[in-house]
């Protein structure tokens, strides 16, 4: 690119087997017109991150073709095309509430850029635990489950408790006061004291999106060097 204040990774994928996702948040217009251009002279995609739905409607007038935008977890798709088939675990995506529904949709939309299948489990907090009670075997099934939750952020240790396979915690800025914008949430995983949980930032979908991906990658790579029956 002639403008060097952004330079593009385009050999992550050689060596983390995925690419770069494109922060949107605080880059200009003209700065993520000249990524895009970039992207299309080269014939890659890029997921394109908080990505604020006014600058979307403005970069949707002259790429509406190529990006696939969602508001809600206010990611885009540019210039990619679906994944015919997958042959990932598929990664379960639980949130304690609906609130933190924009956070399980960065997940989702980030593990589906990567080809991975997400299956939603949504507003089954500890607050009425009979909702979470009736999905446990289900859940026992994945190896890898996102649980994402603000305000006083039990789901993770409750689930921690529960079920075998590895756990990422997303803590939302979710809740009232005390619950001090996330803080709360994600010293409560921090601190919890169930027994191997993983913990990103607060509200950092793409990042417990990344981590879910890696583990998943890697019992795939696991599976192919297996020796056939």
């Amino acid at each position: 690119m002639k403008d060097r204040d952004v330079r593009l990774d385009f050999a992550r994928s050689d060596r983390l087997g995925f690419d770069e996702a494109i922060l949107c948040a605080r880059k200009s217009d003209a700065q993520l017109s000249r990524i895009m251009d970039e992207y299309l002279s080269r014939g890659a995609s890029a997921l394109m991150t908080r990505l604020d739905p006014a600058v979307a409607a403005r970069l949707l007038s002259s790429h509406e073709a190529r990006l696939d935008y969602d508001p809600i977890s206010q990611t885009a798709y540019f210039n990619w095309t679906p994944p015919r088939h997958t042959d990932f675990e598929p990664v379960a995506v639980v949130s304690a509430g609906s609130s933190d529904i924009p956070q399980a949709a960065e997940v989702i939309r980030t593990l589906t850029y990567f080809g991975v299948r997400a299956e939603r489990f949504i507003d089954i907090g500890v607050a009425g635990l009979w909702r979470l009670l009736q999905e446990v075997d289900r859940l026992k099934t994945f190896p890898v489950v996102v649980a994402i939750a603000g305000m006083d952020g039990a789901l993770p240790s409750v689930l921690g408790g529960l079920i075998p396979g590895s756990i990422i915690c997303v803590p939302t800025s979710t809740g009232y006061g005390a619950a001090r914008d996330g803080e709360t949430a994600f010293c409560a995983a921090l601190s919890s004291c169930a027994p191997g949980l993983a913990v990103v930032n607060i509200d950092n979908g793409y990042g417990a999106a990344c981590a879910a991906y890696r583990i998943v990658n890697a019992i795939r790579q696991c599976q192919r060097r297996s020796p056939s029956d």
